[in-house]
């Protein structure tokens, strides 16, 4: 027995020819005309030319991506491939651009419902009148500054000749499917390249940043006020406080908030956010507004519940702070990655050592084949950051991790320390609390710029912000 057979699936009542054919009559043309291209059009351009310039005489396919199911017919809302929007500034689902061997660009994309036919009323995942408007071929190319091209002319397009072509794979089936025979080694060093493009961020890149970072400073200072509401309810109700900031004045969150009070504070990740918030303990809040172009912060501070720190906990938040400032000195262009990463774990491993955890010396846990202190501080200290939250992910390590810092890359510092409540080898006094200070920064010709700054750092300035805010 088949799904039609016992008559499942949509609730709609049936369309009639009558209301069919009503459907379609009477609607107004509504092509934007006049509409100016977007302030990233004027990037996007030499964006594909440095690609173009790095795969020379090859087809290049990236892929925006589809929407993803939920549950049942419900779809989680889209978000396209950062590195098809950083090529092309559009945000719709199911896009393709192919760059040609030339450098010719061409954005296959799936325009508006046409009146004449019957999507725009019955289709509940493109219609216009189920999911809203979508733009035309016409207004996409005005704005993007770009070619546009009918998604469905897609694979006519690539099917002609035995032209060199490397695909952004795993980002649309769709895609991978219709050029499955093109698959090779060649894809893989074509992610890592489309990555390693973006580290070194523009100027209209930065600017989108410190938005971000701007928006995520007004949350912060949101969660501050709405912390004795908190204490009436849960995490959750500072991730919704925080949440409606982000939607207010950007796209949407960059990544699930942590909202970690207490004990919870010891969990790298945590976001079920559903733990209680009790004066005495601390909130560790790590949030990031997404800008509407996508771009997102990625901040975190520890704030005393209360408004005020005890003194163990005043003494492990300073510690965390000496190792984010041990990390900050380290940064200039030319620098190794990997050395604020060093600087901030000598620091830490030295604190440890004065606290009495560390079973041998701070120099034999710092060694390579010990490593011990990382009990307490598994995570490392810093990534790149821009238009995912782990930006540039995809680039070989030799161009990252192994990598050194240039002008114009933007990242995270972010040591901490985390003692996990059934820890028997420390303190109990220290079970339970988790530490981080996370700062987002800008590497500049002659060092670093903080682009976080607008949230204090030290201990006696967080409580003075948070009795300024709460006030």
């Amino acid at each position: 027995m088949t799904r039609s057979d016992l008559n499942t699936g949509s609730h709609d009542l049936p369309v009639s020819p009558a209301l069919a054919e009503f459907m379609l009559s009477g609607w107004a043309d509504g092509e934007q005309h006049d509409l100016p291209a977007d302030d990233v059009a004027g990037w996007t351009g030499p964006r594909r030319a440095r690609l173009h310039a790095r795969f020379p005489g090859e087809r290049l396919v990236i892929p925006a991506g589809g929407f993803k199911p939920r549950s049942n017919d419900q779809h989680y809302r889209f978000r396209p491939h950062s590195a098809y929007t950083w090529l092309t500034g559009d945000q719709s689902s199911d896009g393709v651009l192919v760059v040609e061997p030339d450098g010719e660009a061409t954005l296959f994309l799936r325009p508006r419902s046409d009146r004449r036919s019957g999507e725009f009323f019955r289709d509940r995942v493109y219609g216009d009148l189920w999911a809203g408007r979508r733009a035309t071929l016409g207004e996409s190319r005005r704005r993007l500054a770009v070619p546009t091209r009918h998604l469905a002319e897609l694979e006519s397009a690539l099917s002609g000749g035995a032209v060199p072509t490397r695909v952004l794979r795993g980002v649309d089936p769709r895609v991978d499917a219709l050029l499955a025979d093109a698959a090779g080694p060649g894809d893989a060093e074509f992610a890592a390249a489309l990555a390693e493009l973006r580290l070194v961020k523009d100027a209209w890149e930065i600017g989108q940043v410190e938005q971000a970072v701007a928006i995520t400073t007004r949350g912060f200072e949101d969660v501050v006020r709405a912390l004795p509401a908190a204490k009436r309810t849960s995490e959750r109700y500072l991730e919704g406080v925080f949440w409606q900031r982000a939607r207010l004045e950007g796209n949407d969150v960059g990544y699930n908030s942590i909202v970690a009070a207490g004990p919870h504070a010891a969990t790298l990740h945590w976001i079920d956010n559903d733990g209680p918030v009790r004066d005495g303990d601390l909130l560790l809040l790590d949030a990031g507004a997404e800008t509407r172009s996508l771009y997102t912060a990625d901040i975190t501070r520890v704030l005393p519940i209360s408004g005020r720190f005890s003194p163990l906990q005043r003494d492990l938040y300073e510690l965390c702070r000496r190792a984010n400032d041990a990390a900050l000195e380290c940064l200039k262009p030319g620098a190794e990655w990997r050395a604020f990463h060093r600087a901030a774990m000598t620091v830490l491993a030295y604190g440890l050592a004065d606290l009495g955890v560390l079973p041998c010396s701070p120099d034999e846990a710092l060694a390579e084949d010990s490593g011990l202190y990382r009990r307490w501080t598994l995570c490392g200290s810093g990534h790149m950051l821009g238009l995912d939250v782990h930006d540039c992910a995809a680039a070989r390590a030799s161009t990252y991790l192994d990598g050194r810092l240039e002008t114009g890359h933007v990242l995270t510092v972010e040591p901490g320390l985390y003692f996990q409540p059934d820890d028997e080898l420390i303190p109990a006094e220290l079970r339970g609390l988790g530490m981080r200070i996370e700062e987002n920064v800008l590497i500049t010709d002659d060092g670093y710029r903080l682009l976080s700054d607008g949230l204090p750092r030290q201990a006696d300035d967080v409580e003075a912000w948070m009795h300024r805010i709460a006030s």
